[in-house]
């Protein structure tokens, strides 16, 4: 196995998040768009992110992504608009850390797919990605970014 994968137990943590649906080559446009929305908000609140940024996957139809971007904070802050008020549900997860570019995040999904089912769990078919840096500031090579999926 080439990638380090963990098993957590992790507690609800509130977010400010955006949900919509989008084909996969009009993500880094919609990603991009939500963060912005959102930090404006969390501006106008006088707020910070808790966290670093997400994407969460709900299905992972190429043609049809139903995806959430958002940031963890520290409290629950009300929602506005398209901007919604919720949580990354307290539960057990897996992860992965991965570094490169995001075109080859298919291996470290296949070896967690493979580990979760190995060790006797079941996903609940939601899929985290936390962007601990951007294209926009370094090489693809260097994206780190961590994968993360709730276990039932």
């Amino acid at each position: 196995m080439k990638f380090q994968i963990e098993l957590s137990e992790q507690k609800a943590q509130p977010v400010l998040s955006i949900r919509t649906r989008t084909e996969v080559e009009n993500l880094p446009q919609a990603i991009g768009q939500a963060y912005g929305e959102i930090m404006r908000y969390m501006g106008e609140l006088g707020e910070q992110p808790a966290d670093i940024p997400y994407t969460a996957y709900y299905n992972l139809d190429m043609q049809d992504l139903d995806v959430e971007m958002g940031f963890p904070v520290a409290k629950p802050l009300p929602a506005r608009g398209e901007i919604q008020s919720g949580e990354i549900p307290r539960g057990k997860y897996v992860s992965c850390m991965y570094k490169g570019a995001y075109s080859q995040m298919e291996e470290p999904y296949n070896e967690m797919f493979k580990w979760i089912e190995e060790n006797g769990y079941e996903q609940k078919g939601v899929y985290y990605e936390f962007y601990y840096n951007s294209p926009d500031g370094v090489p693809e090579s260097e994206l780190l970014t961590k994968i993360v999926m709730a276990l039932k």
